[in-house]
């Protein structure tokens, strides 16, 4: 391997004027010269590469924060169809009974003036409003009133719903 050199006059002229300047300063201006071209070095690089590389560490930190929970709240929404779900038809206790079923659910529907009151013994929290998010996207029943009482095994409750048109 065999290595050229070229000779640069711009640059060569540049370092004999400062090998002159450099040799005519004493020796405690050059350690004060040296220390502050080290002290000048270390905040070039912490303000001009430190700094700004975890700055943009913390933006894409963040960045993935913000698309994780976009991607967890639409994989909770569901998927979007345009199909419509099948709308229930018959006597309110009918339907919130078929509805029950269709979820597990054992119930026991009383007709109430303008609707029906539904009694739920025992069922998991997220059960029951599975149960009452379908029967308000499938049927013309709304929620009037609901009672909710907490049972001794964590997560399962009791529940009264009144539902009307």
């Amino acid at each position: 391997m065999r290595v050229v050199i070229s000779r640069l006059p711009a640059l060569d002229a540049a370092l004999i004027r400062f090998d002159t300047w450099w040799g005519g300063l004493s020796r405690r201006e050059q350690i004060l010269v040296a220390g502050a071209g080290v002290l000048l070095s270390l905040v070039v690089l912490v303000f001009g590469v430190v700094k700004p590389l975890q700055a943009a560490r913390a933006d894409a930190l963040a960045d993935i924060r913000t698309y994780e929970t976009l991607s967890a709240r639409i994989r909770a929404a569901g998927t979007l169809t345009t199909t419509r779900v099948p709308r229930r038809q018959g006597p309110p206790a009918q339907v919130a009974s078929s509805s029950a079923t269709a979820f597990g659910l054992t119930v026991a529907p009383e007709t109430i003036p303008g609707g029906v009151r539904v009694t739920v013994a025992d069922v998991s929290y997220d059960t029951l409003l599975a149960w009452l998010a379908d029967l308000g996207a499938s049927s013309d029943l709304k929620v009037r009133r609901l009672s909710i009482q907490r049972r001794p095994t964590a997560g399962r409750v009791s529940a009264s719903v009144d539902l009307g048109a």
